[in-house]
């Protein structure tokens, strides 16, 4: 597949182009699209999370992973960040990794269990 369509454009553009496909459920290419927007902007913590997302829904767990603990380690206190790592271990069957994650993300938004 030619790359020059994904790669083609201003960041701008490109965010713009990702976010489509990512709305179109087309996960995979959208990660193909942001994954290089991310490394050039690596302050930025949005177009990291929408990969981290692309990543989850096209099944690349691992990916998903290394992209949540550097969004984590830029912006500690990303919420929606903690849940996805939560799930993200979840769905590799690390649950004992997942707990921590998930209890701080649900402390982030207010969500105390009930005693």
């Amino acid at each position: 597949m030619d790359t020059m369509y994904y790669d083609h454009g201003t960041a701008a553009e490109r965010w713009e182009r990702a976010q489509q496909f990512f709305d179109a459920k087309e996960y995979a290419t959208a990660a193909r699209i942001l994954d290089p927007l991310a490394d050039e902007v690596p302050e930025q913590v949005a177009p990291r999370l929408l990969l981290a997302r692309a990543y989850y829904h096209s099944a690349q767990l691992r990916r998903a992973e290394a992209e949540l603990r550097t969004v984590i380690a830029l912006d500690p206190v990303e919420q929606y960040a903690r849940l996805l790592l939560g799930r993200t271990l979840e769905r590799q069957g690390r649950d004992t990794d997942a707990a921590p994650h998930l209890r701080m993300a649900a402390a982030l938004s207010g969500d105390f269990a009930e005693a």
